[in-house]
């Protein structure tokens, strides 16, 4: 009998060869019991002859069992960050990872032919405030994406993807899916970085921006998570207020025993992991500066959604801070008088100096044009320019097909592939108005009042400086934002966030015309429903997905309110 093993066994060098995560905790019982199961292989008899069977006693089988897994294969695919031929990819390389990046972190840009074809958040447009939908004499859309898809938002409805008519009822998952696969994504890149070989200078370089990237996208994508399905918010609630489940390991979690595997994490606790990953991808690009174009994530696109994160959690110290630091070393921007004449020229295009970031498609261009069947821009937005104001000609256009408003130059329309996301676009604009938002909102009137007058001078004609006072400087901002950003996916973000604003608090009630025709007929208008958002409306929250409540069957859910129209409206608003 062979002597007893007395080796010491590295169970943490062995679950990194076999990809097994192993608590810290649970590191002691598994050596033990290794050390146990070579001790028992050890002591077994040796054998010295050919082994052979007894007739008389055959050996015992265990019969064979059918054991159904918790997962499909399919659904196990689904969640790997690469896959080729129905089997996982193990990346092995830092170039590896950043083609893992490329292909399932960044939200690709893609022809859009409907909103709903388009990409993540492309709800958010047509939610506030900036837009309603075209009252016409003919309808030219038809009612298969208005009344199908859009009514239940665009109308805030309790279930998003219930139909006008009620009969049917489209999935409501599909926001929170793909930012969650991105976000796993990242994830498990982030993870592996520290598992792929770095052995020249250039691989070192690489895979810290690769990181910085990554904590930039799981950000980003966080911040859209929890602005859907959670409450603004609120420094005297956060800490409680439930917000979405956070996710940080790279490896899948679940608890056979558990009927809810993920909790739904406080909007502090998300909005505190927000802030420490875009810290961290300026670190990153401090050490390693992008180089690629704007469709990859860099230090000042970091630094302006940090910017942009501070404001949300009314940290105006910070946020004032980081904006300053962002305009100090860009602070670009375009002078609209140099397109306001010409036709080839776009307020938001890959050739705009003020351009940081973008990922993702142009939504805008397929249902914003102002006829009808179509949505258009509310008049209430477009009465805010003055005459001499260059964006309000470039931004907007009067419909052939009604008296509607819709977009004009503010993107470059009509092309088959956009170069510029409505939704995931980070521009110099903003970091002049996230400056002059912390100043007013820390009581100084005067350095707010000359970040505004920055931005104005580059899109009014003959502009003049204004010095504001502390009583007027806040609404000044706020109306100078929505100016600036209508139709960028800022407004209803910007609205939720007004209305728990300790410092100056604002809301306001919405109303949305929305308009119906005889589609089986000749697509002739007949008349028009109202609705309104009113004031601390559970709307401003998404409900959690159903499919998500099936799986997780204890997570608490946004309650929202069944909403009837207030009152109809004909063609001549009788």
């Amino acid at each position: 009998m062979k002597g007893t093993i007395t080796m010491k066994i590295d169970i943490a060098h062995i679950a990194k060869l076999s990809r097994l995560h192993i608590e810290p905790e649970k590191m002691d019982k598994f050596e033990k019991d290794m050390a146990a199961i070579v001790d028992m292989v050890d002591r077994l008899p040796d054998v010295e002859d050919e082994l052979t069977l007894d007739a008389e006693h055959p050996m015992k089988l265990r019969e064979d069992v059918a054991v159904e897994h918790k997962f499909r294969r399919e659904e196990m695919l689904a969640n790997a960050p690469v896959v080729q031929s129905g089997c996982l990819v193990v990346p092995k390389t830092v170039s590896d990872l950043n083609e893992v990046l490329l292909g399932n972190g960044y939200i690709p840009s893609s022809e859009i032919e409907y909103l709903r074809n388009g990409s993540i958040g492309w709800q958010l447009n047509i939610l506030d405030d900036d837009i309603n939908t075209v009252i016409a004499y003919n309808a030219v859309k038809n009612r298969t994406e208005m009344d199908g898809v859009y009514y239940g938002y665009t109308t805030w409805q309790m279930e998003v993807g219930r139909n006008h008519t009620g009969d049917n009822l489209s999935g409501d998952n599909g926001n929170w899916d793909a930012l969650y696969q991105r976000i796993n994504s990242m994830n498990i890149i982030l993870h592996e970085l520290g598992n792929v070989s770095q052995n020249t200078e250039q691989e070192v370089k690489d895979a810290i921006r690769v990181q910085g990237e990554c904590y930039f996208l799981r950000a980003q994508f966080y911040l859209m998570l929890v602005n859907l399905y959670a409450k603004a918010y609120d420094p005297d609630n956060a800490a409680t207020e439930p917000g979405v489940p956070l996710k940080l390991t790279y490896y899948v979690e679940h608890d056979k025993e558990k009927e809810t595997q993920f909790d739904r994490t406080s909007v502090a606790k998300v909005y505190e992991q927000i802030v420490k990953d875009l810290k961290e991808a300026v670190r990153c690009f401090t050490e390693s500066p992008q180089t690629k174009s704007f469709y990859r994530a860099s230090e000042d696109a970091a630094l302006l959604l940090l910017s942009r994160v501070y404001l949300y959690m009314q940290d105006w110290e910070n946020a004032k801070s980081t904006a300053e630091k962002l305009l100090a070393q860009n602070g670009a921007l375009l002078d609209y008088s140099s397109i306001a004449e010409n036709t080839d020229g776009y307020a938001i295009s890959e050739k705009s100096p003020e351009l940081l970031f973008s990922q993702g498609p142009l939504n805008l261009q397929c249902e914003f044009s102002g006829s009808g069947g179509d949505f258009c821009v509310s008049n209430d937005l477009y009465k805010l320019y003055d005459e001499n104001d260059y964006r309000q000609t470039i931004y907007f256009t009067r419909s052939t097909q009604s008296d509607s408003l819709g977009l004009n130059r503010k993107y470059q329309m009509g092309k088959h592939r956009s170069y510029v996301s409505d939704i995931f676009t980070l521009r110099t604009a903003e970091g002049y108005l996230n400056a002059a938002e912390a100043c007013a909102m820390l009581g100084d009137a005067g350095a707010a009042s000359g970040w505004l007058n920055r931005l104005r001078g580059k899109r009014i004609k003959d502009y003049e400086d204004v010095v504001y006072t502390a009583d007027e400087i806040i609404e000044q901002v706020r109306v100078e934002r929505r100016k600036e950003l209508c139709l960028e996916g800022h407004r209803w973000l910007d609205l939720r966030r007004y209305a728990v604003c300790k410092k100056s608090p604002f809301k306001k009630i919405i109303e949305r015309v929305y308009a119906l025709y005889d589609w089986d007929g000749r697509s002739v208008f007949k008349y028009a429903e109202v609705y309104q958002l009113n004031v601390d409306d559970p709307a401003y929250v998404f409900a959690i997905p159903k499919a998500v409540l099936e799986f997780d069957k204890d997570m608490p859910d946004n309650i929202r309110e069944d909403r009837e129209y207030v009152r109809l409206m004909y063609r001549n608003n009788e």
